[in-house]
């Protein structure tokens, strides 16, 4: 999780190189357009020596759902039912990041 001054991108490619160190099994990084860019590739390439694929629709005015993009998307519906994400009410970004864990944690326990 970034402020909302810094684009999803540069997050990313910050997260990447703090954590490159926990992400060596890392071979491919599965993104959406919004991350297509030369120099994000070149990021995930020095830092993680993987492949970046995008996940691109083919036409824009038509559904067709893109299973790569469908794990995303259940991801994020998993976290809209736990209540304390709906509003973002936390002075902390480390807080607000700890309560995404949480309900991930949740969810896996639940399923285990």
């Amino acid at each position: 999780m970034t402020r909302a001054n810094v684009s999803d991108r540069d997050g990313a490619s910050a997260m990447i190189a703090l954590h490159a160190m926990h992400l060596r099994q890392v071979q491919n990084v599965l993104v959406d357009g919004g991350y297509s860019g030369v120099n994000f590739q070149l990021d995930v390439a020095s830092n993680l020596n993987a492949t970046v694929q995008v996940a691109k629709r083919n036409e824009l005015h038509r559904f067709e759902v893109i299973p790569q993009r469908w794990v995303v998307e259940r991801s994020f519906s998993w976290l809209e039912n736990c209540r304390r994400l709906w509003k973002n009410c936390e002075c902390q970004l480390t807080t607000s990041l700890q309560m995404v864990v949480l309900a991930f944690l949740a969810l896996l326990l639940k399923r285990f």
